[in-house]
């Protein structure tokens, strides 16, 4: 059985996943932004291999995270989930950067720099990434007026693009992203069409399964299939450009393959 470490997984996609690869006798390393987040797990916290605790919109926290995860020993997968959908403001972090950036782009970029390297990683995406082209001009939000929906479909796009940059680095690594679909949880709401069981498979799938067509990677997926992602996403250049300037804003190298 495998273990398996799931970011933002106090509800939602991330605790449908936990509880599917729970139930199907895997370990799984719980993740919870807050003391009390993770005190109100209940049930689940139970049944998880561990509880790990830190808000991933501040860089010092997120090393804690890995840090926290590194004590724990490798991970055969890793499940990015966590992630933040519309922010009124560009707001700022403990460090200065955009909320929405910090935490569905440069905290997984941290984790994955810096917790040991699993066998696989998953990178929980949206459709809307196709809207997010041209962002690394002004990648923190610092010049352009904020826009919500465009920081999120960037940071959608930035996620895409760092799975597919690893599957082409880190070889040993099989390395996907996933687009759930709308989903109805608390963030995506009441009224879409997609239920959370349909959500949270995919991601689950690649973690474990044994089935050869989830043993691949650099995969864009939604539902159990391989789609195209945007041109951006695939092209090694913007890879590159992307990494480089998250080495940057962060401090942190990304390991060499």
């Amino acid at each position: 059985m495998a273990i398996i470490f799931i970011t933002g997984s106090t509800d939602g996609l991330g605790r449908a996943a936990a509880e599917s690869l729970l139930d199907q006798g895997h370990r799984v390393v719980l993740h919870a932004r807050s003391a009390d987040r993770a005190a109100a797990l209940g049930e689940i916290a139970s049944r998880s291999a561990r509880v790990v605790v830190g808000d991933l919109q501040s860089a010092a926290e997120t090393k804690r995270v890995a840090d926290q995860v590194n004590a724990i020993g490798r991970m055969d997968a890793i499940i990015h989930n966590a992630g933040i959908y519309t922010q009124p403001s560009r707001g700022s972090t403990p460090e200065g950067h955009a909320v929405t950036l910090a935490i569905n782009t440069l905290a997984p970029y941290l984790l994955t720099a810096l917790v040991e390297r699993p066998r696989r990683l998953v990178y929980l995406s949206s459709g809307l990434h196709r809207g997010g082209e041209g962002s690394l001009s002004d990648l923190d939000w610092t010049t352009r007026a904020w826009d919500a929906a465009k920081a999120y479909a960037e940071s959608k796009l930035q996620v895409v693009a760092l799975a597919l940059a690893l599957a082409r680095r880190w070889p040993q690594v099989l390395s996907n992203a996933v687009d759930p679909g709308w989903v109805r949880t608390k963030m995506g709401g009441s009224g879409a069409p997609v239920d959370i069981d349909t959500g949270r498979q995919t991601q689950a799938w690649l973690a474990v399964s044994d089935d050869p067509k989830a043993l691949v990677s650099g995969g864009y997926w939604h539902h159990l299939r391989q789609q195209q992602p945007a041109d951006e996403a695939t092209n090694p250049d913007f890879q590159d450009a992307l990494i480089d300037k998250l080495a940057k804003l962060t401090g942190v190298t990304l390991p060499e393959g």
